[in-house]
């Protein structure tokens, strides 16, 4: 099995609605992505997948949620919760590479906590 990973970044602010404690309250995070793909089988260069178009697809998703308010976007219904937003991040570069085989996304709120997901 053969796996490539890319990692970007993006800064946002948000607030969770159904939390009870400080994160209730606005605030923000210096955010860190990682995008996986997985398969079994290489192209004709040896490639799983082009290092350059991962990054780019995952540059362009992160582009529309660096320096907002996350709780602005529908998809995450007042509770912008790392788990939702590597889900949105995952669907929005299986959007932009349909034919990549995507396996997981990760988003790090801090250096010590991350959240997964995959389809």
């Amino acid at each position: 099995m053969y796996f490539v990973c890319v990692e970007s970044d993006f800064a946002a602010a948000h607030f969770l609605t159904h939390y009870h404690g400080k994160c209730e309250r606005l605030h923000g995070h210096n955010y860190r992505v990682r995008a996986y793909a997985r398969g079994e089988t290489l192209d004709e260069g040896g490639m799983l997948l082009d290092f350059g178009a991962l990054k780019a697809a995952l540059r362009e998703v992160l582009a529309g949620l660096d320096h907002t308010l996350l709780n602005d976007e529908p998809f995450f219904k007042g509770d912008p919760s790392a788990e939702r937003i590597a889900e949105f991040i995952f669907r929005g570069l299986a959007e932009r590479l349909p034919e990549a085989p995507l396996a997981a996304v990760e988003v790090f709120e801090t250096e010590t906590s991350m959240a997964r997901y995959e389809p």
